[in-house]
Parts: structure tokens; sequence; C-alpha cells
């Protein structure tokens, strides 16, 4: 049964191990790109953890809770961090748009998926 939940749990362990690295990254080695592709990164990798937060089996409004959380200490850790970043409310708002909009999506479909296998 450990074997299970470890399962479950590996994927979120791993992408939250890789939005460290995104995040707390030193600005002058974050790539860039054309305007506005930082949010659909920070949109992307919010919905990515939210996947895997569900996966794990934290509940929806647990992982609706801590990923925006983390989202705004992100921000405000980069903005006071000496790794040369800036903290954005826009950021923040598309890490909170890229969570709900995965929540709104996965919940949902693994609620009901379960529903199917214990039948």
């Amino acid at each position: 049964m450990r074997s299970v939940a470890a399962a479950r749990w590996a994927p979120l362990i791993v992408m939250f191990a890789i939005s460290l690295v995104l995040l707390f990254l030193p600005g002058p080695a974050v790539p860039s790109g054309p305007p506005g592709s930082d949010k659909v990164v920070h949109v992307l990798l919010f919905a990515a953890l939210a996947t895997t937060s569900l996966i794990a089996r934290i509940p929806w409004w647990a992982t609706l809770v801590w990923l925006t959380g983390y989202a705004a200490a992100s921000e405000v850790l980069q903005a006071t961090l000496p790794i040369n970043r800036s903290g954005d409310v826009g950021d923040w708002v598309a890490d909170v748009a890229g969570t709900v909009v995965a929540t709104a999506i996965v919940a949902p479909t693994l609620w009901w998926a379960r529903r199917r296998v214990t039948r």
C-alpha cells in the first residue's frame, strides 16, 4: 500500500522541485522570450502543480489554498531575496489562474474516474 501512496506523491514532489528551480533561479540565468510568455509559463507551471496535487489526493480546496499561498510567497521571495528577480502581482494572478483552471478541470475528472474504478 505504501508504494501506491508513494506513486501518487512522486509527481507532485518532482513538479515542486521543478517549480523551485524555475521560480528561484537567479535572474540573469532566466531565459527571456516574447512579451507575456512568462505569464504562460506561470499558468502552465501552477496548472501542473495543481494537477499533481490532486493526483496526490490533496483535496481540491486544500490545493487551491496551498498553491495560492505558495504563489504569493514565491513572488514576495523573488522581490526580497538577492537573486536578481522581481516579484510581480501579474505573475501571482497567472499562478492563481493556472491553479483554478486546472483544479476546475482535473478535480471533477479524477472524482468521476475514481467512482468508475470503484464500481
